[in-house]
């Protein structure tokens, strides 16, 4: 399952927020089924998005000095 979303905690650099905000989308879309919602699911697919995207921020925040490239780059 999405397989377009890129790993995002491997880098040198930590993923921006617009990074995390795409993988968010994209994985939406994916659960959802929907490419862009219609006007009547609109603020429900937004509210997805944001979510994903701040558990994901928080995720990557709690476990990047854990990864060997991480701390290389610390």
């Amino acid at each position: 399952m999405c397989r377009s979303i890129k790993t995002l905690r491997t880098g040198p650099v930590p993923a921006s927020d617009e990074e995390i905000t795409a993988a968010a989308l994209q994985f939406v879309r994916k659960v959802s089924g929907y490419r862009k919602p219609s006007a009547a699911n609109e603020e429900a697919f937004d509210h997805a998005v944001n979510e994903v995207a701040a558990a994901t921020k928080a995720l990557l925040e709690a476990v990047a000095l854990t990864h060997p490239q991480a701390r290389r780059a610390s």
